[in-house]
């Protein structure tokens, strides 16, 4: 499974540490949709008449969105960006508090009804937050699980209190969403911990501020949490395949209740707390009497998992999805069940609305169906609805026997569109672009050095393309590139993100010597952290920051920390010019997530940073590259290779043994040396006398094919220019296109 990237060994280990890493996440062109799938929905209801109501959704994307809602239109009002890994789940905890958990360990909390605000970052698990759950009347409480196996139970009004002076120095910002400890100097009494054997020890997870009550979590991990409106009961649910009930106000076991046999996924607990429904993957849904401690119902309405529930406010009927693809409604006295519709992807998560029901799934958008939430039996008088069975073959059967219900409703009243999620991609090797494929077949490539879409090839075979746009050049690989979060996540990572140049001319880059080298590395952290940068000479003010050097006094320490590892690039001019190929996109800007000395991982777009950012948020690597030019040692790597004449040439070899040559080489510097060699038999500027080349060439096996020309020399032009031979050079049998073209 995917694991968000360490944060570095900040021990005293003798053993390399590792560096943290920068990402970028590009988006594309339409950044006010989600593109992967809908984790969670949490509905605002307006507090005043003729208000707007709100629709939170939280993505596989890493985001969180408020869609502001009207009777057909929803609008993004605002977007949440902090986490750097799926977010899971999401509550609101009175009016203006939202609460979300991901796939990175942490809690974050928001003013829901700010432009995006972050306004705490609790960090307490140990492994994916997977769930959480809320009290509707108290507004202070909140639990959250995760694969860890950890239950916390959270006093929001503690974790959110101010923090002290002494520990808010080494706090970041918060509208940055990268707190430390996320709970540092908080009351012991603000969390507990829960677990199945009601053991409760005391550890310290961070080496300042607050030290947490923790236990040993659930034996395994936990998929599901409900609470009641009171805060008075608390059910879990996971792998282990048993409801556990606690007390979260004590932390205390209540009852373990058995009979599912298959993993917990989904619970509901009613407003007093005495009923709950359980939905599982082994498609069964249960209902629950705590107060007799047993299983009363069983309903075998779904033929495969069931991932989600939501009940009407009397808890009378239940809406359920799943894996099945299918929104089915049950009336849980008389077990009488419907199929209101069916979906084209996994059923993830439901939220009511008044007489509608907002639906999420695997896709990237959100679709709005008639439900009849206040009076769910006007549904079942459209006809069509069938016994829920005991026993969850039942309904498998019926499907075989061709007895499969017909969903009421065709299609949704309203659908939040989203955008299509990368599922493919493939890194060309000019090491600049990369092709890719999304949900719908779309085939796109982008140039990852600027972060846009540089042609859309629509519907087209992803390997033909691939095999169309192939160029017999070798670049080193300079970055990684995942598509877990639905769009192109790049990893920059030191020092193999600075092995890779490239000729000015090559780039296309005007006003440079065309044989002047360009560190791709180098020239994307400059165009990533421009608008970085030039908040942060605003802010200073200073002649040093004018000049793009450290204040003196500021970042003095990141100099002195990295003298012994880096050097500068003695090619590369010390400014903060941004070179046309690496200026990324403003209308569309690409996310950074990344990590500095202090406070975890966190995620914002390029164009929202401040220039206040500084060690503390970002890798001392990165700054010193930006701000002092200097790049890690490189590695004086020269690659061998053999010039032999082609098979039925003629021409004699006059040079014996292997070649050398480091590893960027444009092809006239071959072409020179054949000159040289095998024509001239006279040095000219490119080659030594010693068989090694000054600009180098990436290995392999070179051929000659053919050598000729007038052998006339004219003034100014250049050696090959000057004998206009016909040459063709062979890398691995293939014919060098470049080649060609430089000596014709």
């Amino acid at each position: 499974m995917h694991r968000v990237g360490s944060a570095g060994n900040t021990s005293n280990s003798t053993r390399p540490r590792k560096e943290k890493r920068l990402t970028y996440v590009l988006n594309d062109a339409d950044d006010m949709k989600h593109c992967a799938g809908i984790n969670c929905l949490a509905v605002l209801k307006s507090s005043v008449p003729d208000g707007c109501d709100h629709l939170f959704t939280g993505s596989r994307d890493g985001m969180l969105k408020r869609w502001t809602l009207s009777e057909d239109s929803a609008t993004c009002s605002a977007t949440f960006e902090s986490h750097v890994d799926w977010v899971n789940d999401a509550v609101l905890a009175g009016d203006h508090t939202l609460v979300s958990c991901s796939s990175d360990t942490t809690l974050k909390t928001w003013n829901c009804l700010s432009g995006g605000t972050c306004t705490r970052t609790l960090r307490q698990h140990s492994d994916y937050v997977t769930c959480l759950a809320a009290a509707e009347k108290n507004i202070n409480v909140v639990a959250s699980g995760g694969l860890g196996g950890e239950v916390f139970i959270w006093d929001l009004e503690a974790a959110l209190a101010p923090i002290s002076k002494s520990t808010d120095a080494m706090e970041d910002d918060c509208s940055n969403g990268i707190v430390g400890s996320g709970n540092a100097g908080l009351p012991i009494t603000s969390l507990r911990s829960i677990n199945s054997s009601n053991s409760i020890s005391l550890h310290t997870t961070q080496s300042h501020g607050y030290g947490p009550i923790a236990a040993k979590g659930h034996k395994e991990s936990v998929y599901a949490l409900a609470m009641n409106d009171g805060g008075t009961l608390l059910v879990s649910g996971g792998t282990e395949k048993v409801v556990r009930v606690w007390d979260p106000r004590t932390g205390s076991k209540t009852m373990k209740l058995r009979g599912h046999t298959d993993n917990i996924r989904a619970l509901l607990l009613d407003s007093t707390g005495r009923y709950c429904l359980s939905g599982s993957s082994d498609s069964m849904i249960r209902l629950w009497d705590l107060g007799q401690q047993r299983c009363v119902h069983s309903y075998a309405v779904h033929t495969d998992s069931v991932w989600a529930l939501a009940s009407t406010p009397t808890f009378s009927h239940v809406y359920s999805g799943g894996r099945d693809l299918s929104l089915y409604l049950t009336d849980l006295a008389t077990r009488e069940s419907i199929l209101l519709c069916t979906k084209e992807h996994p059923i993830l998560q439901l939220a009511l609305h008044d007489d509608s029901i907002w639906v999420a799934t695997t896709d990237s958008s959100v679709d709005r169906w008639p439900a009849e939430g206040c009076n769910p039996q006007k549904v079942f008088q459209k006809g069509g609805s069938f016994l829920a069975g005991n026993l969850s073959f039942s309904r498998a059967r019926a499907c075989l026997e061709g007895s499969t219900p017909v969903p009421v409703y065709k299609e949704p009243s309203f659908t939040i569109s989203g955008t299509p999620g990368i599922v493919q991609h493939e890194i060309l090797n000019n090491r600049r672009h990369v092709l890719t494929k999304d949900t719908t077949g779309s085939v796109k490539l982008w140039e990852i050095t600027r972060g846009i879409v540089v042609e859309d090839y629509d519907k087209v075979s992803f390997d033909e393309k691939k095999e169309e746009l192939f160029e017999m050049v070798s670049i080193p690989a300079w970055f990684t590139i995942d598509t877990r979060l639905g769009s192109l996540s790049v990893h920059l990572d030191t020092p193999q993100c600075f092995s890779a140049e490239m000729y000015s001319a090559d780039l296309n880059i005007f006003g440079k010597p065309e044989d002047d080298k360009v560190n791709l590395g180098r020239e994307s952290l400059k165009g990533l952290l421009a608008h970085w940068l030039a908040k942060r000479r605003q802010r200073s003010g200073s002649q040093a920051s004018a000049n793009g050097d450290i204040p003196p006094g500021k970042d003095t320490s990141i100099r002195n920390h990295t003298h012994s590892r880096i050097e500068i690039d003695g090619n590369a001019e010390n400014d903060s010019m941004v070179y046309p190929p690496f200026e990324f996109s403003a209308v569309s800007p690409p996310s950074v997530i990344t990590e500095g000395s202090y406070g975890g991982p966190w995620r914002k777009k390029i164009t929202d940073l401040d220039g206040t950012e500084d060690e503390k948020d970002l890798p001392w690597w990165c700054l010193d590259c930006v701000l002092n030019n200097r790049l890690p040692p490189k590695e004086n790597t020269k690659c061998s290779f053999y010039l032999h004449p082609c098979e039925g040439s003629t021409i004699q070899v006059l040079t014996q043994g292997k070649l050398s040559a480091p590893r960027i080489l444009r092809i006239h510097k071959v072409v020179n040396y054949v000159i040289e060699k095998m024509v001239l038999d006279k040095p000219l500027d490119s080659g030594n006398s010693d068989g090694t080349f000054a600009p180098g060439l990436t290995g392999g096996q070179s051929q000659l094919s053919t050598v000729g020309g007038d052998g006339s020399f004219r003034s100014g032009l250049k050696p090959w220019q000057k004998l206009k031979p016909s040459i063709e050079i062979l890398c691995n049998n293939q014919a060098s296109e470049i080649a060609q073209q430089n000596i014709k």
